[in-house]
């Protein structure tokens, strides 16, 4: 372990869904021939000039964009270890979690016996119990909901139960109780990784989402990447959904997102507030708007948009920051699939002061990430093997 931090502060950037090729096990998830960003790339011209500096397409080869000879990041991808493809799962792997069985899903509901407590818990029937998308359950269902009370009840291709009420049918203080009920109830084969409050407003026809989701994750274990930064009294701000996948755990400050746009404002807010520790951010749009939903162009102009801002993002940046992009599993919206697909990640490390060029390899799991900002900030994690000394700068 390096004797002093080589870095003062790290900003880890989470492209949530952004996959980089189907791992070998990808067949037995039913996602052969998943590859989140080469399909895209192969779909459409991807203008990535600031991601490829970095060494993007120095990682694999992706059709339009070229490598460069010399990328001013460190480039490289990661496998995951944990069995599973979704949020908690990725999340946790990088932090140091390795878990010995994948979360459960419920692509057809849940079971009577989990619904018949629920809805005797919460005093009212429920709506729903099937995979849906949000808005389009929340468009089938919003009116009946109004005029019976009952929740809207639906999962989706991760491991949740997602709760949806209107604020004004159910108050918010009752929908974030329901969601604690549902909380208590799953557990054991039915302990998905998190619950999700979604209320929305409006009247039937024009229903929208409000910013007052409120996740109910699983504690993750004792002793992971946060809880370690925590005992070293390093800063950690997090930006994003960050906070609710790690229940706030060694996380100081927080700021929630309505976007990939207002995370990327909120980064650059944290960048000028915070400086020393670990920014850690999640961008979901990928993920949640595009790759779920199948839509090839607006994950490509989301990708594009995260490229245009990188200059201000690096504008930013100090001798002793050290930045990394990766993501936690894929989603590729080329596929038949709207579920997250079994693939390896890219990671990209940057800093002014950090070695260019460095080729990281193919790492075995997302803990690598983890106890390289863990071995930065003098504290070290259960699993993963750092690379924090490949980036180092030379004394």
């Amino acid at each position: 372990m390096l004797e002093q931090r080589a870095f003062a502060r790290i900003i880890w950037i989470v492209l949530d869904s952004l996959g980089i090729g189907e791992m070998p096990d990808a067949a037995a998830y039913g996602d052969q021939g998943s590859d989140t960003l080469g399909n895209i790339a192969k779909r459409r011209t991807l203008h990535l000039p600031n991601l490829s500096r970095l060494g993007l397409a120095n990682i694999k080869p992706l059709t339009g964009l070229n490598p460069v000879p010399a990328p001013i990041g460190a480039f490289g991808r990661c496998a995951l270890a944990s069995p599973g493809k979704d949020t908690t799962t990725g999340h946790w792997e990088m932090a140091g979690i390795h878990l010995e069985k994948p979360f459960p899903l419920f692509p057809h509901g849940f079971p009577p016996e989990i619904m018949n407590e629920f809805e005797r818990r919460i005093g009212r029937s429920s709506l729903g119990n099937k995979a849906a998308s949000g808005t389009e359950i929340i468009k089938e269902l919003g009116e009946e909901h109004m005029r019976t009370g009952s929740p809207i009840v639906y999962t989706s291709a991760d491991s949740v139960f997602q709760v949806a009420a209107h604020e004004e049918v159910i108050p918010l203080f009752e929908l974030y109780k329901i969601c604690e009920t549902a909380r208590e109830i799953l557990r054991g084969p039915y302990e998905v990784g998190r619950v999700i409050a979604r209320p929305f407003i409006g009247s039937p026809g024009a229903f929208t989402r409000t910013s007052n989701r409120h996740d109910y994750a699983v504690p993750p274990p004792k002793g992971m990447l946060l809880d370690r930064l925590a005992e070293r009294g390093v800063e950690v701000f997090s930006v994003g959904k960050i906070f609710d996948v790690f229940l706030g755990r060694g996380i100081r400050e927080q700021e929630k997102t309505k976007s990939n746009t207002d995370g990327m404002a909120k980064t650059l807010k944290a960048m000028d507030e915070v400086k020393e520790g670990l920014i850690f951010v999640n961008l979901v749009d990928f993920d949640m708007l595009y790759g779920h939903r199948n839509d090839v162009e607006g994950y490509a102009k989301a990708l594009e948009e995260v490229d245009g801002w990188l200059p201000s993002f690096e504008s930013r940046l100090s001798p002793g920051d050290l930045a990394i992009f990766t993501a936690d599993h894929g989603c590729d919206p080329t596929t038949p699939s709207t579920d997250h697909s079994r693939e390896y990640v890219p990671l990209l490390a940057y800093g002014k002061g950090a070695r260019h060029g460095v080729n990281l390899g193919l790492r075995s799991t997302l803990s690598d990430i983890g106890q390289t900002v863990a071995e930065n900030f003098g504290t070290t994690i259960t699993t993963g093997s750092s690379f924090l000394a490949e980036l180092a700068p030379s004394n």
